[in-house]
């Protein structure tokens, strides 16, 4: 009977182990793939990055405050920084961008420019792409956070210290409103 017993609990804790160690290897491997969305949609961003020294340069030709206000906005990038710094920083610098564009409308020579003309259809083809990273990496984050938050892989996920995912989002409410396509084409 003792024996019968011993295998029991043996193989009880073999289970158990077997579970933990399950449990672990799926948080491990969701932070890693929480990792490579990131590094995915930095590297987008990075694209972006790269391209807007060209745009302010073009920018700065015909209007010199909008130029120093972007230059003021990339500065604020970090490469060293957390993640969760990082997507602040990277949400200034959409923000940005997208008042530049809005304050060129008023520049009707900028506006005519071919070089600024390329640039601006570049940017909206980065933008689009670093939407698509970010649903990637929000649904990866999203996965990973009900890794961490569920039963019974919290409890494995606070022993060895995994934690929420930030995700990357809009804090803006102002950008969340619907736009008016009539008084923006003055219809």
């Amino acid at each position: 009977m003792g024996i019968i017993v011993t295998i029991i609990v043996v193989v009880g804790i073999l289970l158990l182990g077997l579970g933990v160690m399950g449990m672990y290897n799926g948080l491990v491997r969701g932070r890693n793939d929480v990792e490579e969305a990131f590094s995915t949609m930095d590297v987008y961003l990075k694209k972006r990055h790269d391209m807007i020294p060209n745009l302010v340069a073009t920018v700065k030709a015909y209007a010199k405050h909008e130029a120093e206000t972007l230059e003021k906005v990339i500065m604020a990038r970090n490469e060293s920084a957390p993640m969760a710094e990082r997507i602040e920083q990277e949400k200034e610098i959409s923000t940005g961008i997208r008042n530049l564009m809005v304050r060129c409308e008023a520049y009707p020579e900028l506006k005519a420019n071919t070089n600024f003309l390329h640039l601006q259809e570049q940017l909206v083809e980065i933008e689009g792409d670093i939407e698509k990273s970010r649903r990637y990496y929000n649904g990866t984050a999203r996965q990973q956070n009900n890794r961490v938050q569920t039963v019974p892989t919290n409890i494995v996920a606070n022993m060895f210290g995994f934690e929420k995912v930030p995700y990357f989002q809009v804090d803006d409410a102002s950008e969340r409103k619907n736009v008016d396509l009539a008084s923006a084409f003055g219809v």
